[in-house]
């Protein structure tokens, strides 16, 4: 935009309307400005100033028109048609242009400032040693590497000077306010950037930070906010009294009821309401909901926290400085205990107060409980629930993310390799558990944690149908991709691997499943300088992400070869069909067993507290008024439906291979 000096018309006209300037040369105009719509304005240093008087419509519907009124404007450029109202500092800003300001304490950029970026928290660990520098590009799965492989230091010393790097470049002593921006009857606001379209909504103090909303993705700060030293990424909402110190909010996530907050990161999709988090690590899809639920020193994913939930990292020894995993998937029931350090093994439940330190890694799909004062592990019995179904299918479903940048790469694979490894770990374990045990034995001890002797051998059946239905998913897939495929010869070609070595232990880098030697190749550039940037970063990871299909496949190939000896560019029609009856059975009898889980939902039991003065007829027939009847549920009905079309998908498949030659 060409600015021009005023005109003498104008001084006069706006001394007139009350405004002053001890310096009217520094206040420069747009050739189409006008001084009707500007009353009481102080303008000090530098001011450049867009057109004023058209209008603008709020986002709650509100057509309002553009002026600078009762305000006190400082070293600003000041975009078109921009509502500045009863606000007495604005200083050191550029301001896009419809943006609307009133009511506002003050908005200041106080000198050179990052705007939050490079800020370094203590995330994971209370007491230290694994910080973590925020910007307002970081993915989970960056943070990931940053935090988890301190023992890294070449690493560590190559990323943060990438993003002190982006930090300085993005250094400023003018702060932005992005076009269609709202900041209204809120406190002050301090060396802050303000991102395009975002709402900021009766804010108390937002202090050292980016907002990093676009028009695809407002962000929307809300009342009695206070956010210091902080990143909050698109699309993301802080309301109702949310308390964040020294934190990172990333893509669709949304805090508030009082929740707190300090020295954190929350990843895609994470709700925290009403409780308190210190120095956790929230990986995408991490919930606490409840008001007296605790987070502290852990790492989290596609995790819900009961209410209650606590943990403790204090032995009252050297301080708060232990840590624990909670893998994903996984729940904490209502004032479940765990103290730190521990880690738990993926898509398990956890209850009670748990008074010991163990390691469940190895044994997804598991409850773990209190019996006593001791803990007990239960492998895989949470593979059949009805809330590990609803849980693996509703997250897709549930991604607020509306940027077409997304920036945490995540993999909703419910039976992933990163599960199944642990799946076939976990079978290892339970027969050298069962076959060492004696019969005397009540339980045995693994790892800090006691399993009952008798379910050693009884729940290897839930871990080698997890397993037997991982395998007959991958080679239906690949069949799938296979079109007007007639002989055996054509099916084996293609069944080839890529030739990616991916014999070697998968990993879960908060919602990235990957293959660890191809991770660590990347962390391989990073460290020989060949990946300098933090662009080229997120070009490497993105890349490892989408290569997931073709690394399953080849993992499933050395699979199939090392566990059941069966060569698949040798395969022959039985061996196919063998596996995908497998497939088939052990998929059915699944469904049928969280079929089985859901009727204790419509069962009588289920039915107490319903029909208050009423015989049993008033408790049926209000229990359907209110939850309904079994037949018509809509998760029940997508169960009994995917039964149908395992069985329709098995039957065609195999027809196919028979006529094959």
């Amino acid at each position: 935009m060409n600015y021009r000096s005023l005109t003498q018309t104008e001084i006069t006209a706006l001394e007139n309307q009350g405004c002053f300037s001890s310096d009217w040369s520094t206040v420069t105009a747009s050739e189409d400005f006008s001084t009707e719509q500007v009353r009481n304005v102080q303008f000090v240093g530098s001011v450049k100033l867009g057109r004023v008087g058209g209008k603008i419509n709020t986002k709650d519907g509100e057509i309002k028109q553009s002026g600078l009124l009762n305000s006190k404007l400082q070293d600003c450029e000041i975009g078109r048609d921009v509502l500045i109202e009863n606000t007495p500092l604005v200083k050191n800003y550029r301001i896009g242009d419809n943006v609307v300001i009133e009511n506002v304490n003050s908005i200041s950029v106080t000198g050179t400032s990052s705007f939050g970026n490079g800020f370094e928290i203590e995330v994971l660990n209370e007491g230290g040693g694994r910080e973590l520098k925020i910007f307002d590009r970081l993915s989970a799965q960056l943070a990931y590497m940053l935090v988890s492989y301190q023992h890294d230091p070449d690493l560590i010393d190559a990323l943060d000077r990438m993003i002190t790097d982006y930090a300085e470049k993005i250094s400023s002593t003018y702060g932005t306010i992005g076009e269609g921006a709202e900041i209204m009857n809120s406190g002050t606001l301090c060396d802050v950037i303000v991102g395009a379209h975002a709402s900021i909504i009766g804010a108390s103090l937002l202090k050292n930070g980016t907002i990093a909303s676009n028009n695809h993705a407002p962000v929307y700060i809300g009342e009695n906010v206070i956010a210091k030293n902080f990143i909050v990424q698109s699309g993301s909402k802080l309301d109702s009294g949310a308390l964040v110190d020294k934190c990172f909010v990333g893509q669709g996530v949304e805090m508030g009821k009082q929740y707190s907050a300090e020295n954190c990161v929350f990843f895609a999709n994470s709700e925290a309401f009403h409780g308190e988090a210190v120095s956790i690590f929230g990986g995408p899809y991490t919930v606490t909901h409840h008001k007296s639920s605790l987070l502290i020193a852990g790492m989290f994913s596609f995790y819900n926290a009961g209410s209650g939930t606590n943990q403790s990292n204090h032995m009252y020894k050297l301080g708060p400085v232990h840590q624990g995993i909670v893998e994903r998937g996984s729940k904490t029931g209502s004032f479940a205990y765990l103290l730190w350090p521990c880690r738990i093994g993926a898509f398990s439940v956890v209850m009670g107060k748990n008074l010991a330190s163990f390691d469940t890694s190895e044994f997804p799909f598991s409850y773990i409980n209190v019996d006593g004062e001791r803990s007990i592990l239960t492998p895989g019995m949470n593979l059949f629930t009805v809330g590990t179904r609803r849980d693996s299918a509703k997250w897709p479903k549930r991604d607020k993310r509306k940027d077409p940048e997304k920036y945490d790469l995540i993999n909703f694979d419910f039976l992933s390799p990163y599960i199944v490894q642990k799946v076939i770990s976990a079978l290892d374990i339970l027969s050298a558990l069962y076959e060492k045990a004696s019969k005397k034995q009540e339980t045995v001890f693994y790892k800090g944690i006691r399993i009952k002797r008798l379910m050693l051998k009884s729940t290897r059946k839930y871990y080698e149908m997890a397993l037997a239905i991982f395998i007959g998913d991958q080679l239906i897939k690949k069949l799938e991709t296979m079109d007007k495929v007639t002989s055996l010869e054509s099916l084996r070609s293609g069944f080839a691997v890529s030739g990616t070595a991916v014999s070697d232990s998968w990993i879960d880098m908060a919602g990235m499943i990957a293959p660890n030697g191809v991770v660590q190749d990347l962390v391989g550039e990073l460290k020989s300088g060949s990946i300098d940037n933090l662009e080229a970063v997120s070009t490497g990871l993105k890349k490892v992400h989408e290569s997931y299909e073709d690394y399953v496949w080849d993992w499933t190939v050395e699979l199939l070869s090392g566990r059941y000896g069966l060569d698949i560019q040798r395969v022959d029609k039985e061996q196919l069909i063998e596996r995908i009856s497998k497939w088939e059975t052990e998929s059915i009898k699944l469904d049928k067993m969280i079929l089985n889980d859901s009727n204790k939902e419509f069962d009588d039991s289920s039915k107490l507290g319903f029909g208050i003065d009423g015989d049993k007829s008033v408790v049926d027939k209000d229990f359907e008024a209110v939850r309904g009847v079994r037949e018509e549920n809509s998760f029940i009905a997508g169960v009994e439906e995917e039964i149908q079309q395992i069985q329709a998908k098995a039957a065609e498949l195999k027809d196919q291979i028979e006529k094959m030659e």
